[in-house]
């Protein structure tokens, strides 16, 4: 069946012209988005455009360049392999699924457009429902909203309390609200929070919607984030996007059955990472889009208040792309004062990195493994991994570190490791590092099943650019029948 979403703009929200995208399905007219700025970058802030929709079935989509001329144009990821047409400064294309796209003209990944395709919304409420406290945009008091949930613990459970953001800007006075358990935020397509959302302490929570938290108007050093999870259970967050948060978009510490899916999230302040865990365990990530000044994921044992291991973390189908730092991080901190914690059983599957630039070589590596602070980092899988040329770092970091910026002692070991149908497009100049720390202290077991670097199928370590040192075990570099994405 087919069906396109379209959402209204909201006066007030920050909007980039140097596109007009237009969507429709067969036959039908055309509808324009609203083209919202999206600041990107930290070494030199730009705005970049970003829109969305939501579709099922087939749409077409217009690009009407309005500020250059389209002489060359990229869809990107690469792997969607979109094909497109260019006429009169306009670029279409049609869409079979929902997808999230970067389209780049005249080779700018800074003034490009960012365009996400959502899917269907499940089930929405409807600002009528039963037990949906409408909120109509304006200027809020934290007080009130908690005051429509009825008690200060929120739903009981069987009659759930929905806090439905209705289209529009919504200006939170404190800045933050405060979400008890079982109850629901809805942020609905058009609708933009000037605000920070907190669980803390809390129990099955869902944040969803179509719309937008923004904190770009916020200074670096408040230190705000995008959304906290924190000593909670089984929470989830479902479709929104984050505008430069002065810190981490999402913030997950000491939390379990943590559900995240369909989210997107821009940054340009330092630290201002995408998702980061400490020690949490049961953490599923799903189809985000990560395009930020710091590691766009970070997987950590304990840090500051948060004490413990960290188990079973699945990041997939995902879009990652690192202004600064690493897409995807693991291992720094933990608990350094007694042995350490332990990293494992965490899985990252099919995604795209679209960059990584990091002026620092201590922080190189699209995909880092760092232990330190005694950490034992084991059981970790890279699969189906595709990265395009990037500007500045390393494809692989695997070391077992004494961080002098954050740690105290050395990591203690990392473990069974799994790179399998890894696939890097770009220039392979900078050495892949793995290193162990001493004799005691150790990398080993580290596997390459069918690793590609530049259309070259690596069977060895220096046809790799591999650089590994004495304190490690077991390094191998395979080929195998299983077929590659």
């Amino acid at each position: 069946m087919n069906q396109l979403t379209v959402y209204p703009q909201p006066e007030g929200a920050r909007e980039c012209r140097d596109f007009k995208v237009q969507v429709r399905q067969a036959d039908e007219e055309w509808k324009e988005l609203f083209s919202y700025e999206a600041k990107v970058d930290m070494h030199q802030v730009r705005s970049a455009s970003m829109a969305y929709f939501d579709m099922s079935g087939t749409v077409e989509v217009r690009i009407e360049c309005l500020n250059t001329i389209p002489k060359q144009v990229v869809i990107r990821p690469l792997s969607q392999a979109i094909p497109f047409t260019v006429e009169a400064g306009c670029i279409q294309f049609t869409l079979n699924q929902p997808c999230k796209l970067s389209i780049e003209v005249n080779g700018d990944r800074f003034g490009n457009l960012h365009l996400f395709a959502n899917p269907l919304e499940v089930s929405p409420p409807q600002p009528h429902d039963a037990g949906v406290h409408l909120i109509q945009p304006a200027i809020h008091r934290s007080e009130d909203i908690y005051q429509m949930t009825g008690t200060p613990d929120g739903g009981d459970g069987q009659h759930p309390h929905i806090l439905y953001f209705a289209p529009g800007m919504h200006y939170i006075e404190e800045t933050l609200i405060r979400i008890p358990s079982n109850v629901t935020v809805y942020v609905a397509g058009g609708a933009v929070i000037m605000g920070s959302l907190v669980c803390d302490k809390v129990e099955n929570v869902t944040i969803r919607g179509r719309g937008i938290i923004d904190l770009s108007e916020f200074h670096r050093y408040s230190a705000f984030r995008g959304i906290r999870i924190l000593f909670s259970a089984n929470v989830s967050v479902e479709g929104l996007i984050v505008l430069d948060p002065p810190h981490y978009s999402i913030y997950i510490g000491q939390s379990k059955d943590v559900h995240i899916s369909n989210f997107k999230a821009f940054s340009t302040r330092g630290w201002c990472d995408g998702i980061d865990m400490m020690a949490s365990s049961d953490i599923e990530i799903q189809d985000v889009f990560l395009r930020t000044s710091d590691d766009c994921i970070a997987v950590y044992g304990s840090r500051w208040k948060y004490c413990g291991d960290t188990r079973r973390v699945t990041v997939r189908n995902s879009i990652l792309w690192a202004d600064v730092a690493h897409p995807l991080m693991m291992g720094t901190h933990g608990n350094h004062h007694c042995n350490g914690d332990v990293i494992e059983d965490i899985l990252f599957e099919n995604i795209d990195i679209l960059e990584h630039h990091e002026l620092q070589e201590n922080y190189w590596g699209a995909m880092a493994i760092n232990a330190g602070d005694k950490n034992i980092i084991r059981h970790v899988t890279y699969e189906n991994i595709r990265v395009e040329e990037f500007e500045r770092g390393q494809l692989v970091d695997i070391r077992v570190i004494k961080n002098q910026d954050y740690n105290p002692e050395p990591g203690h070991t990392i473990e069974n490791i799994l790179f399998r149908n890894i696939t890097y497009f770009g220039r392979n100049t900078h050495p892949n590092r793995i290193y162990g720390y001493d004799d005691y202290r150790t990398v080993k077991n580290v596997v390459f099943e069918n690793l590609h670097i530049h259309d070259e199928l690596v069977c060895k370590p220096e046809q790799g650019n591999f650089m590994i040192n004495p304190f490690t075990q077991n390094i191998t570099f395979t080929i195998s029948n299983q077929s590659m994405e």
